[in-house]
């Protein structure tokens, strides 16, 4: 199976219009997915003044702004909204896109949101579990006549979830850098794991202590799918390439370089055993970058 290309769109320090003339560039060149991110303000945080676009109503209009990639977000907080109300945004937007939205799900970590926006910030354990509580009423809400949960965070009672997805088995992904406690919760609750940022080594560990988990609990890791955020930072051209200076320091997650380098680089990552890698655009966008790797390496990939 070929490596499933998409881009991350954060809704961040771009115009709307810039946003939908990327969404709409995808979608007409094969890409197989399109996501926004879920933040108040845009990361990393230097001004509070930098545009940043709330990520349901961004991920609505993705959605009616494409024909034909899956669309999603990577990913909402579990803790900025009730999972009743991200249940039912999700399933308005998958009958938007006329069965064609997914969506991700994590504890959040950017505190300076929390706090300023009017949330608690507790410590990274009780956002996990709370997660966990949030995905199991996603998965009922989506796919039982109805809802009945008692735990520490939620409590939900007779919900019933009408209308239903297009897509009965629409995926309910997590998401996060975590070692341990992430892929746990995902081979248990979720249809898909998405790691943010990490290099093809660090999307080996990841995969096989997802493995691992899903061997705990006698499920087949071949059931999830699995996608890679990287940053953009490839040049158009392989002389422009040559001026770099390399990788953007910290980013150890990255394509970098020549179309060819950028090729090499998403080979290593299928190497890994990941099935989907999404390119993350970090303002401003690098058009001819971006036109370069639809002419050069997404043919070479989907060959």
């Amino acid at each position: 199976m070929a490596l499933k290309l998409g881009i991350h769109t954060g809704p961040q320090d771009l115009s709307m219009e810039e946003l939908l003339k990327i969404w709409r560039r995808a979608d007409e060149t094969g890409f197989h997915w399109a996501s926004v991110w879920d933040h108040f303000y845009a990361n990393p945080l230097q001004s509070r003044e930098n545009p940043c676009f709330e990520g349901v109503a961004s991920m609505a209009a993705l959605a009616g702004a494409t024909k034909n990639m899956r669309v999603g977000c990577l990913v909402f907080c579990a803790l900025f909204r009730s999972p009743g109300i991200l249940a039912k945004a999700a399933v308005t937007i998958d009958h938007l896109s006329q069965g064609r939205a997914e969506i991700g799900v994590g504890a959040g970590w950017f505190e300076e949101e929390f706090r300023e926006f009017g949330y608690a910030f507790p410590s990274l354990g009780e956002r996990l579990s709370q997660l966990e509580e949030a995905l199991q009423i996603l998965n009922s809400l989506w796919r039982d006549p109805v809802t009945n949960f008692k735990g520490r965070y939620y409590e939900i009672e007779g919900a019933v979830c009408s209308p239903k997805p297009v897509n009965p088995n629409m995926r309910l992904w997590v998401g996060g850098r975590g070692p341990k406690r992430t892929p746990r919760i995902a081979a248990k609750h979720a249809g898909g794991f998405n790691m943010p940022y990490l290099p093809p080594e660090g999307v080996k560990d990841r995969l096989e202590q997802l493995a691992r988990e899903c061997d705990k609990l006698g499920r087949d890791p071949g059931e999830l799918d699995t996608s890679v955020n990287v940053g953009f930072y490839m040049s158009a051209t392989a002389n422009e390439a040559d001026k770099e200076p390399g990788m953007p320091t910290g980013v150890a997650g990255a394509i970098v370089g020549s179309p060819q380098r950028a090729i090499d680089r998403l080979g290593e990552y299928e190497a890994a055993g990941i099935k989907g890698v999404n390119i993350a655009f970090r303002p401003p966008v690098d058009w001819d970058a971006f036109e370069a790797y639809i002419e050069e390496v997404l043919p070479q990939m989907n060959a």
